[in-house]
């Protein structure tokens, strides 16, 4: 459907105007972030063999296919602006889906966002240096310039994601490159193989799965753009497809890594890309390096805004005292006053980390807490959703249930768990920004006070959505 089409129609809502690849490009995009470029090393060295470390990766595809799963039976059933937040309400009411909106503005979406743009500009630094300030200058320029991509409309912003996503996968493809470049030259490969080493113990190889889930996260997103989808098994085909082609990426580039650095100098890398860049093209191998992250990073971004601000939009049109963040733009197809709220609170945590000097650190130990509790009550929520509504039509069912989705929420608890662990240890040191998370978070109950006195609470029920 072109632009004009969708002008002429001017929805009040969300229009029916994506279709799969626009879904995929939109997935990959948001999933495959900078994590690749660091986490393989770690996970190596956790692991310490070669099998154990792609049996990790596999592992972590796996997971990520299971959850996918979960969310293409919530999304295909309830398509919905509103993703998570509908599925909350639906199945735990009011109280708990306004949370997660809270969270999802003041910490999530826009956190990540904030979170991205420094990856960003970190990289894009070591390229175009702007003076001792100049990661968050880079950081703002990002999150300013998308903001003004997609403002432009949804047709404009998933267009964007595409070509993005395209550079993003030919960054990881010449990663692969230039392990080839190696192998082909006259210099001899380092030893692939790992010195023999016994198996993992339980809590190494589930550390490593932490870091490899991390860099697997993101494809949850989808949820967001389900009432968006020409049919409903668009997004069940994105969904698996995504998962699928994100997987093969990832054990192609920690091939890669595993054939230019050899295991043991794959383990000791602080930054694998890098080393592998530099042994393949010298000196130009940093600034190449530099680009992909800082390409891999935006392409994330501009996913993580498309998204972001439509639950704002759901919020807006449950709850009367907030309804001008309903207002959508039939036209561009976009939650007009819920992306400029996204993207301003974006910009102030962009300057919060810039003050605190904590840049991507602190925008990491802001989100992570966070964003687990809600994934676990998401996928709860599907349980909860199956026995509450046995007879809603399901256009796509979870296969071996309950048994997948249980797997999904064990492994939500063990991410959560393992990130207030992560948030504990770091906070014997002293302060951190996990403890600003943790209080926006209990802002949301005043706010949801303030809000229900100024609504009088929905008048709709969750059972009659």
């Amino acid at each position: 459907m072109s632009a004009t089409e969708v002008r002429a129609r001017g929805p009040a809502g969300p229009a029916a105007v994506l279709g799969t690849g626009s879904a995929v490009m939109l997935i990959i995009g948001v999933v495959v972030g900078a994590g690749i470029f660091k986490a393989p090393s770690m996970v190596a060295g956790m692991t310490g063999s070669v099998e154990w470390m792609f049996g990790a990766w596999v592992l972590g595809g796996v997971i990520s296919l299971i959850g996918a799963l979960c969310y293409a039976e919530l999304t295909t059933t309830w398509p919905h602006a509103g993703g998570d937040y509908h599925f909350l309400r639906r199945a735990y009411g009011p109280t708990v889906s306004f949370l997660f909106a809270w969270a999802r503005f003041s910490v999530i979406a826009t956190g990540s966002i904030a979170l991205l743009a420094f990856v960003f500009g970190d990289y894009m630094q070591q390229v175009l240096p702007l003076g001792t300030w100049g990661p968050s200058l880079w950081a703002a320029i990002a999150v300013l310039a998308l903001w003004g991509v997609n403002a432009r409309g949804i047709l404009a912003g998933t267009s964007t994601q595409s070509w993005l996503t395209t550079l993003e996968v030919g960054g990881l493809v010449l990663l692969v490159a230039a392990a080839l470049w190696l192998l082909g030259a006259s210099t001899p490969a380092a030893p692939v193989a790992a010195p023999p080493a016994a198996t993992p113990s339980l809590g190494a190889f589930g550390l490593a799965m932490v870091f490899v889930l991390l860099t697997y996260g993101g494809w949850n997103e989808a949820a967001y753009i389900s009432s968006e989808m020409r049919t409903q098994r668009d997004i069940v085909r994105a969904l698996v497809w995504s998962i699928l082609l994100i997987t093969a990426l990832y054990l192609l580039v920690n091939w890669a890594y595993l054939r230019g650095l050899g295991f043991a100098g794959m383990a000791r890398s602080e930054a694998v890309a890098a080393d592998l860049m530099r042994a393949a093209f010298g000196n130009t191998g940093d600034k190449l390096i530099s680009v992909l992250v800082a390409v891999a990073a935006i392409t994330s971004m501009n996913a993580t805004m498309i998204v972001g601000a439509r639950t704002h939009y759901a919020v807006g049109r449950d709850w009367p005292a907030l309804r001008t963040l309903a207002l959508w733009d039939g036209q561009r197809g976009t939650p007009v006053h819920g992306m400029r709220l996204q993207n301003v609170t974006a910009l102030l945590l962009v300057a919060l980390g810039a003050a605190t000097g904590g840049g991507f650190r602190a925008m990491v130990e802001f989100t992570a807490p966070v964003f687990w509790l809600f994934f676990l009550l998401t996928g709860v929520a599907l349980i909860v959703l199956r026995r509450r509504e046995p007879d809603r039509e399901r256009p796509f069912r979870v296969p071996l249930y309950p048994l997948l989705p249980l797997v999904f929420c064990a492994t939500c608890a063990y991410m959560l768990w393992s990130s207030l662990s992560y948030v504990y240890s770091q906070s014997l040191g002293g302060f951190n920004a996990a403890w600003i998370g943790v209080a926006v978070l209990a802002l949301g109950f005043v706010l949801l006070a303030v809000v229900r006195a100024r609504s009088a609470a929905p008048a709709v029920s969750p059972a009659a959505l």
